[in-house]
């Protein structure tokens, strides 16, 4: 099997074609649970898009530790928890 950056590459004919709409299905089902789970949990959008917003504002050079940084914050939970009720007024 070739490989691809370090990483093996899907061979589509190591399925039979049952396993294959079996994965598909799974694959289907797994991205419904998360998006019900993302939409559920209005939280990690504002964690994820904070860390975005600040990244891009400060534009770190050393990213891996200013996300250390920023999830590691003492003020982070207070942050978001601000921030859900904020747009729960406003909703």
């Amino acid at each position: 099997m070739a490989t691809w950056k370090g990483r093996l590459q899907p061979n589509p004919g190591a399925l039979n074609p049952e396993q294959r709409e079996q994965l598909r299905n799974f694959k289907v089902q797994t991205r419904i649970a998360n998006e019900k789970y993302l939409r559920t949990h209005k939280e990690v959008e504002l964690l994820i898009g904070g860390f975005f917003r600040e990244m891009l504002l400060k534009r770190p050079d050393n990213i891996p530790e200013f996300a250390a940084d920023y999830f590691t914050d003492p003020r982070l939970l207070n942050k978001i928890h601000m921030q859900l009720i904020k747009d729960k007024h406003m909703a």
